[in-house]
This record gives C-alpha cells, sequence and structure tokens, in this order.
C-alpha cells in the first residue's frame, strides 16, 4: 500500500494511540465498511477501502512495520519541501542512505547521509537523518552534532525535536534532552509520548543530583 496513505487519519487515530487501541478502532469501522454490506455497484470500492483499513491496522499495530512507515512518512513529508532546484548528488546520498537505514545497515546509512550533508550543510534531513544513523551505529558524537545542526536549521519541528531528545538522553545528555522535549511540546502540546519522555528524563536529571 503506497506510503501516500495516511493510516492514522484512515483509522480516526492519534500518531500515538496504542495497539490496542488500533485494533479496537478497526473492529468498529471494519463492521461499518465490510464489503457485504455494500449494494452491489459499490463493492469494488468498497473492498478497496476495506483492504486500506485492513493494511492500516496491520502496519501500525506491529512495531517494527510502524516505526518504518513513520520513516517513511517522514521522509515524504519533508521531500515535499525540497525546492526544484535541490542538489541531485546530495539528494542522490540522501536517498541511498535511507534505503541503507531502512534496511537496518546504520553504519553504510551514516556515511551516506554524512556525504549528503557535505554536499549541503544547510539541508535539514541530511543532518536529522545522519544523527539517527550515526546513533544508531555507535557514533554519538556525530549524532549529537548532526541533530543539534538540524535544530537550529528548523527549530520547529517536532518530528526532529522528539528524536533529538531521544538520542540526547541516551547520550546521557539530559539537560539537552529535557530542552529538545519541552521545544518540541510547545508546537505540539498534545504529544502525549514526547509529555511521558520529558518527565522520565526530568526524573532522570533529578536522580543524577
Amino acid at each position: 500500500m503506497p506510503r501516500e496513505i495516511d493510516y492514522y487519519a484512515l483509522l480516526g487515530v492519534s500518531r500515538d494511540a496504542s495497539a490496542p487501541e488500533i485494533r479496537e478502532r478497526f473492529r468498529v469501522l471494519a463492521r461499518e465498511a465490510h464489503p457485504d454490506r455494500a449494494p452491489r455497484e459499490r463493492k469494488a470500492e468498497a473492498e478497496t477501502k476495506f483492504q486500506e483499513l485492513t493494511e492500516a491496522v496491520n502496519v501500525l499495530s506491529n512495531p517494527e512495520r510502524r516505526k518504518a512507515y513513520d520513516f517513511d512518512r517522514n521522509v515524504l513529508a519533508a521531500s515535499g519541501g525540497a525546492g526544484n532546484d535541490a542538489d541531485t548528488v546530495s539528494q542522490n546520498y540522501l536517498n541511498q542512505g535511507i534505503s541503507s537505514y531502512k534496511d537496518k545497515q546504520y553504519a553504510d546509512a551514516a556515511g551516506n547521509f554524512a556525504l549528503a550533508v557535505h554536499r549541503n550543510p544547510q539541508d535539514v534531513r541530511s543532518q536529522h537523518y545522519l544523527g539517527l544513523a550515526s546513533a544508531r551505529s555507535g557514533d554519538v558524537r556525530t549524532a549529537v552534532k548532526a541533530l543539534e545542526t538540524a535544530i537550529g536549521l528548523d527549530p520547529h519541528n517536532v518530528s526532529l525535536l522528539k528524536d533529538a531528545g531521544t538520542i540526547f538522553r541516551q547520550a546521557g545528555l539530559f539537560l539537552k534532552a529535557e530542552k529538545a522535549y519541552q521545544e518540541a511540546l510547545k508546537w505540539d502540546p498534545s504529544a502525549a509520548d514526547i509529555r511521558k519522555a520529558l518527565e522520565d528524563v526530568r526524573a532522570q536529571r533529578a536522580d543524577k543530583t
């Protein structure tokens, strides 16, 4: 199913909905949208819609598939804002890095993202993904530097701030993590998962003092 479909919107659930909430929502919608209930002339349309709902619940109730889906959606959203004059070579490195990242080849992904950043240091996506891949491959110093650069370029990006908070926290940089989560909540106050992460990192900071 194409990543252009917003499965969260299709099911009518929030992005931090739990798997049980998603499955329950699917059961409600499935009863209403089942092809057997559709008139003959609309059965094909109903079958397509039902398949989309089924794919949505299968993806969003599976942690690994959901993570991959969210990553793809973030890439899609970011690429939609790219200008027509974007550097082609940098974009190629970025695409190769994304492919490697999805294959869990994190060191290779980080190498491609680093090349993309070298070509275009002002590209938020490349800096963001360099941070993610570097953290996964164990290069925390590069991860932190890239994420700090990305935040400087796009300080209102909730997804970026959330990822940065997570990686800063993993690196033991609790104050930086707290600030990142605070900024993320400023732009998305309804994000319960970010609020919980902020509470947790504050507790960790308190334990250190």
